[in-house]
């Protein structure tokens, strides 16, 4: 649809309600999946996390293969008619089969490298995972073009119910690390056949490719983009898998989950709505910048407070979140708390610049990155798991601003005007956060659980009242988009 068709207050109650949707299923399946799994986290042992990390870095890599990179270019074209539908289906099915076929055979391979026998047959029983994607990726294509989240939403909250029942059920039973493999597994599997249904996508696959060409060039250089964007993110994992222990590589990829649970579970769901509004008004280039400031505004509005939040409350949290056992997990999550903010303001670059049909920024931002990660982490290695953690740290501000400056043209944005938009919240985060560690310092607690509710506490009201006081337009902003005004 072209920008002057587009009725502007309809269009923005359609964004508006796929935010909603996206990102509030989104956000409450998360609440019960962080519930499951900080339950699961007691009863489990590092050891467990540490395993199933490795096997997850194989399953990660190849996941990024999976096709979800051809179902975004039918989402960005305008017209797409339903034997491209098929296939896109068929083209799914072809490159699954071979992506669980390949993790199958590799799977001694990867556990010899590890020095880890069971990861073997973590990564065959994970292969199953592959087998699903087609469905997923079909439905998923069908309801973005339509910008029905709602669909969406209901079966990913179903969904994660699900997995969260196994997951404490498989913890309960003595399952071990057969639990983290179980609860996906169940997830994967339910979801593919509910989104099929309600996406209403149940059709015979074509394996007729011909005029594939442009679907398949997108497809092809978002899915490398994401290649990449994976050496950047991932090589922490796998040389830390290398250099440490089971139980030691579980205490950091604990940390870094807790870290990155903005930027990996709230982020993603509201970039997928981002690239297909996006998309939708890329010829209008005023409303184009317009909608992606926007974004960046209210998303770290958001995420800076939660992240320098986790950084100074990290050793109460982990008391009363993960217990005594997990409190090595406090001085990686502390560094890795400051890092995170510049991940998600990188992450928001690449829906805009995908969405207006140039997948090649992003791609050469995630080479630049995935060259500056690895050698960042194999220095900080020799440092431990808090040297991993400041890698993150020394280098994602670079990256950061790579990402930026290779991405303004094509979006039409300045650096000044991003600049702008995060300043507000960023100098709101780092005046709550001197003040959350000050009152941290002067005070002694009885319990880890007040000491974490003060300190929760004094950061919500001083961030707030240096936004009202400060930038009470940004406040104003973030209520009139809730309220879709």
């Amino acid at each position: 649809m072209s920008a002057a068709k587009i009725d502007t207050q309809g269009f923005r109650a359609l964004v508006r309600n796929a935010v909603i949707w996206r990102s509030g299923s989104q956000i409450i399946g998360q609440v019960i999946s962080w519930a499951s799994t900080f339950l699961v986290l007691r009863i489990l042992d590092p050891s467990d996390y540490g395993l199933y990390a490795m096997a997850a870095v194989v399953l990660t890599l190849l996941g990024l293969l999976n096709g979800y990179g051809l179902s975004n270019a039918l989402i960005q074209r305008e017209e797409v008619s339903r034997h491209q539908l098929r296939q896109l289906f068929g083209m799914l099915f072809v490159v699954n089969g071979a992506l669980a076929a390949i993790q199958f055979a590799a799977a001694p391979l990867i556990a010899s490298f590890y020095e880890q026998p069971e990861v073997a047959q973590l990564l065959r029983v994970l292969a199953l995972v592959f087998l699903t994607n087609p469905f997923l990726a079909l439905g998923y294509a069908i309801l973005s073009r339509e910008m029905d989240f709602r669909k969406q939403a209901q079966v990913n909250l179903s969904t994660s119910l699900l997995g969260a029942a196994v997951a404490l059920g498989g913890a309960l039973a003595g399952l071990g690390v057969w639990t983290l493999v179980a609860a996906p597994l169940s997830v994967f599997v339910t979801r593919a056949i509910a989104m099929t249904v309600a996406a209403r996508a149940l059709m015979w696959p074509s394996f007729d490719f011909r005029g594939t060409w442009g679907i398949a060039a997108f497809g092809g250089t978002v899915t490398l983009s994401s290649v990449f964007y994976f050496v950047q993110t991932q090589s922490d994992v796998i040389i830390a898998g290398r250099s440490f222990d089971a139980y030691t590589v579980g205490l950091y990829t604990t940390a870094l989950f807790l870290a990155q649970i903005f930027v990996s579970k709230i982020v993603p769901p509201l970039n997928e709505v981002a690239f297909s509004a996006l998309a939708r008004i890329q010829a209008d280039h005023e409303a184009f910048a317009r909608g992606f400031l926007t974004s960046v505004r209210g998303i770290m509005l958001l995420a800076i407070p939660f992240c320098l939040g986790l950084a100074v409350t990290a050793d109460p949290l982990v008391h009363v979140v993960l217990g005594e056992k997990w409190l090595g997990v406090v001085p990686v999550l502390q560094v890795l708390g400051l890092a995170m903010p510049w991940m998600t303001l990188q992450v928001l670059f690449a829906p805009a610049t995908n969405a207006v049909g140039r997948p090649g920024i992003a791609m050469r931002n995630s080479v630049i990155g995935a060259v500056l990660m690895p050698i960042a982490f194999l220095i900080g290695v020799r440092w431990g798991i808090v040297g991993m953690a400041w890698a993150w740290l020394a280098t994602y501000p670079l990256i950061t601003a790579i990402t930026a400056a290779n991405s303004f043209g094509a979006i039409r944005v300045s650096a000044r005007q991003v600049l702008g938009a995060v300043a507000p919240a960023a100098l709101a985060g780092l005046v709550m956060a001197v003040t959350v560690y000050l009152v941290d310092r002067q005070l002694a607690f009885a319990s880890p659980a007040l000491r974490l509710g003060v300190l929760v506490a004094t950061g919500g009201a001083v961030y707030l009242g240096w936004l009202f006081a400060f930038a009470r337009e940004r406040l104003a902003e973030f209520v009139a988009l809730v309220r879709n005004r």
